[in-house]
């Protein structure tokens, strides 16, 4: 029987777990922290109050033990032995195949970048919106994000549309709309333009119909306590939502492993790491060859995960790797009570306009998805 790691234990690090499990024949370790997943896509809904931290906290272990897969609770510290061995904090871990999965982190280089809340750093970071937001009576509240210079892959946007539209319904339903002033704030003049041009199109008339002031085409300089800061001018907020390009892992700088320009660890198109034997990497964690606007999203995760165990499970038994993955994007722009869907393929670009049975929809996936977890 093989012995398989997986770091991490977000969404591509499951879906590899599973399809491990699913297929057999294998001796699974998953190295996290903590034996627990957190579902960022519901996050947003936190600071409403459509959603507790606890609805979106899942502890693993009794998934990882009806799977029958080891959890080993340390971080990744290193890789040594060409890849067959996995140093961590608990010790180091010998594998016959790896998958690494453990994401990414944020590129927080900007001066004063402190004083703003990065939505997507996980619950604790929607619950510090929810208590700003519960305590302020009025003002500016700035929401906006940048990416990796060098890795147009290595952003996630989406997320701080669906906070600027959640917060926008939130104070509207609280009755109190009228004595805040929201404002949107991007190096690009074109935001959303990963999602596609009818996507950009459509997100700015959204804005133009909630009363959502823009900040469009200018470098970042920085933040303060009381403001943001562009090439093309400061404005005052006095809550700031920033989400920053994405680069690699920290641990990966400890090791050999092939980088990207951007810092993300260097694949091919089988999810395949260069230079390494039955290594493979999935998720936020890898740069992969495609267009520029492949998204860091859960479904790409998802589908990268797939793609590194069917072909790690083909090297275990001699054969070449040979499953490649779609490139394709699809998500559901959620504003609390309706959203717009937003599907992108290398071929096509779909737009539908906002509605309530997008927004029951998103709901319905999470619990959907949810199910084997719980």
């Amino acid at each position: 029987m093989s012995r398989v790691t997986v770091v991490g234990s977000g969404f591509a690090a499951l879906t590899a777990v599973r399809a491990l499990a699913k297929a057999g024949d294998t001796q699974v370790t998953l190295v996290s922290p903590q034996a627990e997943f957190q579902y960022l896509p519901g996050i947003i809904w936190i600071p409403s109050g459509l959603r507790r931290p606890e609805d979106l906290r899942l502890p693993l272990a009794d998934f990882f033990r009806r799977l029958g897969v080891q959890h080993l609770a340390a971080a990744a510290t290193g890789l040594s032995a060409d890849g067959r061995v996995l140093e961590t904090s608990a010790g180091p871990v010998e594998n016959d195949g790896l998958i690494i999965a453990s994401g990414g982190r944020f590129l927080k280089k900007l001066p004063g970048i402190e004083h703003a809340i990065t939505p997507c750093e996980g619950i604790a970071a929607a619950e510090r919106i929810r208590d700003r937001l519960r305590a302020m009576s009025g003002g500016t509240i700035a929401l906006g994000f940048a990416g990796n210079p060098q890795e147009p892959q290595a952003m996630r946007g989406g997320p701080m549309f669906e906070f600027l539209f959640g917060i926008d319904r939130q104070l509207r339903q609280e009755g109190r709309r009228d004595r805040f002033k929201l404002i949107f704030f991007s190096p690009t003049d074109q935001p959303g333009n990963r999602l596609g041009l009818k996507a950009v199109a459509g997100l700015m008339a959204e804005m133009r119909k909630r009363d959502v002031a823009t900040h469009l085409g200018h470098k970042l300089k920085g933040f303060s306590a009381t403001g943001v800061s562009t090439e093309g001018g400061d404005f005052p907020a006095d809550l700031i939502l920033f989400m920053p390009g994405m680069t690699g892992d920290a641990w990966f700088d400890q090791t050999r492993l092939p980088r990207s320009p951007g810092g993300l660890i260097q694949a091919d198109a089988h999810c395949r790491v260069s230079g390494f034997a039955r290594v493979y990497v999935a998720g936020d964690s890898g740069s992969y060859p495609g267009p520029d606007w492949m998204p860091k999203q859960a479904h790409m995760a998802d589908v990268q995960a797939r793609t590194a165990v069917k072909n790690l499970l083909a090297e275990l038994s001699g054969e070449s790797p040979r499953e490649t993955f779609k490139v394709e994007l699809i998500c559901i722009v959620d504003a609390n009570d309706r959203g717009m869907l937003v599907a992108r393929t290398e071929k096509h670009n779909l737009l539908l306009p906002s509605s309530p049975l997008f927004h029951w929809l998103k709901r319905a996936f999470e619990w959907w998805y949810l199910r084997p977890y719980r």
